[in-house]
């Protein structure tokens, strides 16, 4: 059976990115200061603007607004000619500190109070879901989707930075869609790509360079034909972007984020967020489990779901899908994911490294399948080969 799939990215200069960058760089300033700091930054970005704001509490002491100024320029927005310029957007900053009620929940689990171990003394931050996933569609375990739509922008930047197409801004955006054959990616049906530049060049010439210097740079010839389709910069035009043309916001990219729709989101941003919350702790927990379990052999897909209570170390559930390629049943793969792996917050954090200044780099691009990552680590597969 033939179907499609489609997975978008975008470049590290869209607004929305803006603003997960400036949260993870005012997290990672924190973090290297005060490894415990409790962090929950959020932005928000419009034309000559900038919002800082959240919950932050920590010993250390940081110039919150010279961070998010340094951000904005190194993405590349540093002249008013772009309309958004690090050196002279209005910068507010509201942040205050973290609610003694969530505090009470994180410092002292339900599991700590009777008794418990060294891994019970920090409760999850909050209720909530988390997924995970990975399959056999690219060498990282990821989907080839949303690979191929990261890659493409990621490319943009490059591109752009070392000057090898010396008329483009920092915004873009990138989608590719992928025909599936009997659940294996046969080839690319679709290629969209738009990037912002400035008024000296032609739509001609910027689709020409695009697709040459970007498109055909990263996706693989193999899944490449005649019938492949391209629309590059379909508007025309694509002089006015960034926080210039469109308002940004910390944490509206989760799709991008993580899996570009193969898998569920369960609902929680992860950018500004210290390890603390299972927002982000648990959903990279996810990932290391989903990746080991399939480069172990256990399963060709896995999906897996935790489910936690705010004050409670322990998730409430596990669940766990292997879409009929599991070696195992679901609930005997569920069985063997709570016995291998400890899943309370404090040991997640211990077992990923997480108390450190990491995080600005998972804001663009994807914060999985990146293999710099403690998260992306398959250490654990050869343990798991004995439930063959």
């Amino acid at each position: 059976m033939k179907n499609f799939f489609t997975s978008e990215s975008v470049a590290k200069g869209h607004p929305d990115k803006v603003c997960d960058n400036i949260s993870d760089a005012v997290l990672d300033a924190y973090l290297a200061l005060d490894p415990n700091a409790r962090v929950a930054c959020e932005c928000s970005v419009t034309t000559d603007f900038l919002l800082v704001m959240g919950e932050i509490t920590s010993t250390a002491q940081v110039d919150v607004e010279k961070v998010a100024r340094k951000v904005i320029k190194e993405i590349g927005y540093d002249n008013d000619k772009i309309g958004f310029n690090a050196d002279t957007v209005k910068i507010i900053v509201k942040l205050n500190s973290q609610s003694a009620d969530i505090a009470l929940g994180v410092d002292n689990s339900v599991e700590a109070k009777d008794g418990g171990d060294a891994f019970d003394k920090i409760g999850a931050g909050d209720q909530g879901i988390m997924f995970g996933y990975a399959c056999r569609e690219t060498e990282e375990l990821m989907p080839l989707p949303i690979m191929l739509s990261h890659n493409m922008c990621e490319k943009l930047e490059q591109v752009r930075k070392e000057g090898e197409i010396n008329y483009l801004r920092p915004d873009g955006k990138g989608q590719v869609t992928v025909e599936y054959f009997e659940g294996k990616p046969l080839r690319v049906d679709t290629v969209v790509l738009s990037s912002q530049h400035d008024e000296t060049v032609s739509t001609e010439k910027l689709r020409e360079d695009l697709k040459k210097y970007v498109i055909d740079a990263v996706i693989p010839k193999k899944y490449l034909d005649e019938n492949t389709k391209y629309f590059i910069n379909p508007t025309g035009r694509f002089e006015i972007g960034g926080p210039n043309g469109d308002s940004g916001l910390t944490g509206r990219k989760i799709i991008v984020d993580t899996y570009g729709g193969k898998c569920p989101h369960g609902g929680g941003a992860f950018s500004g967020k210290d390890p603390t919350k299972v927002d982000r702790s648990a959903t990279y927990m996810a990932r290391y489990v989903c990746k080991n379990i399939v480069a172990s052999g256990l399963a060709d897909e896995c999906q897996v779901q935790f489910a936690y209570a705010i004050g409670v170390a322990k998730p409430v559930s596990v669940m766990v899908n292997t879409f009929g390629t599991g070696k195992l049943s679901d609930q005997e793969l569920a069985n063997v994911i709570v016995k291998e792996f400890d899943l309370r917050p404090s040991a997640i954090i211990e077992k990923l490294k997480l108390r450190r200044p990491i995080y600005q780099g998972t804001a663009s691009y994807g914060h999985f399948g990146k293999s710099e990552y403690t998260w992306e680590q398959t250490d654990k597969a050869s343990d798991l080969k004995k439930y063959l």
